[in-house]
């Protein structure tokens, strides 16, 4: 009898892919609004109590950001600080997918403008215009490439840690931005350190009807090209094997070293072009002391729209209203416009708190495309 009960019951007990399909899951809805809203939500909610705190009015603040973000003209200067951002994101999502960490990018971003800046305005007057600002994209896109390389074959051929040697060439490239700048780069008819001054009609062309130059076209168009290599090429299936296993991608047969190192060429690519796209189309100039910092800015984005080339644009134009328009709030208020950077450090730390949550209710998904919870160990009979 016992040993009929026994039997009865091992053929009751459920399969372990289906006790996993009988977990309740919070759906795709609730995926997205754990982990793509409730982190700004949380975000903006802790920025208005600290508001508060410090005696600002907090919906006077974030009313504030709205209208110098958006209201009026404002939302022209929004799109073309969107264009640095969106491709930053775009190199990013590359490297992410490959589950490689390149933190590097303000290093990469400031070296290709130092040069652009400093040879643009050589160039100016001996070329036509068209010719100058396409050699400078070129030049921006190669130079931030270059600036990958070491980290790249260092991670390719020895595995050394990422994280690490892309922060090391950051500061270095950082430090020889303003060299440059400083050296031979230098205006000699100021005593800012900062380079010469291309003309007004040098800089990039405006969309007609609009001040927004066309470096937005430039950033949109990488977002397309990059979102077709990802879904419709083998190197985007290449790259999500890579980032899910290295084990599996060697197995499979994937040139691993190779891969690695055409994303990190990739990823710095895009970097130069968004500092050709701020140097060309905004400044067209830049000082020693500039560093707009903005590869902080993107980190968050990319994975709040799971390295989702497309679905960053409106997280992107977010952050760039922020932008814009918090100088203008912080101004009002009487704060330091890195106040946004508060704002962007709180969303890091409340992604971090839902994928906890995520993990530990075993919730299912991940920030990163095709990663999946882990299946709890099968009980023993």
């Amino acid at each position: 009898m016992t040993q009929t009960t026994t039997a009865t019951a091992e053929v009751r007990r459920p399969a372990p892919a289906e006790a996993a399909a009988r977990r309740p899951g919070i759906g795709r809805l609730g995926d997205f609004f754990l982990r793509s809203v409730l982190p700004l939500v949380l975000a903006l909610g802790t920025g208005a109590i600290i508001l508060a705190a410090i005696g600002v009015d907090p919906i006077r603040y974030y009313e504030d950001i709205y209208s110098g973000g958006i209201q009026f003209s404002a939302w022209q200067d929004s799109v073309m600080r969107m264009a640095p951002l969106l491709l930053i994101a775009v190199g990013l999502i590359v490297v992410f997918r490959a589950g490689i960490w390149n933190l590097g990018m303000d290093g990469q971003f400031l070296l290709a403008a130092a040069l652009v800046s400093g040879l643009a305005p050589r160039l100016e007057g001996h070329v036509p215009n068209t010719i100058d600002l396409v050699l400078m994209f070129v030049l921006a896109a190669t130079v931030a490439s270059a600036w990958t390389i070491v980290p790249a074959i260092l991670k390719a051929r020895y595995e050394l840690n990422e994280i690490i040697t892309t922060l090391m060439m950051t500061f270095i490239g950082i430090n020889l931005a303003q060299i440059l700048v400083k050296g031979p780069f230098q205006d000699p008819t100021t005593t800012t350190p900062q380079t010469r001054s291309l003309d007004f009609n040098a800089l990039l062309p405006s969309i007609p009807g609009t001040r927004i130059h066309v470096g937005i076209l430039v950033a949109a168009f990488a977002a397309l090209v990059v979102w077709f290599l990802m879904s419709r090429t083998s190197l985007g299936l290449r790259l999500q094997v890579l980032g899910a296993s290295m084990r599996s991608a060697r197995h499979v047969g994937i040139d691993v070293p190779r891969l690695i190192v055409g994303s990190f060429l990739l990823s710095g690519l895009f970097v130069g072009l968004a500092a050709a796209s701020e140097i060309l189309g905004i400044w067209g100039y830049q000082r020693a002391d500039w560093n707009p910092a903005f590869g902080l800015w993107v980190v968050p984005l990319v994975f709040l729209a799971r390295l989702h080339p497309i679905g960053v644009i409106p997280y992107v134009f977010l952050l760039a209203v922020a932008s814009i328009g918090g100088d203008y709030a912080a101004q009002n208020a009487g704060l330091t416009p890195k106040f946004t950077l508060l704002l962007v450090g709180l969303t890091l730390l409340f992604m971090a708190l839902t994928e906890w949550v995520a993990r530990s209710r075993e919730l299912g998904g991940s920030y990163l495309p095709g990663v999946r919870r882990r299946r709890a160990p099968e009980a023993r009979p």
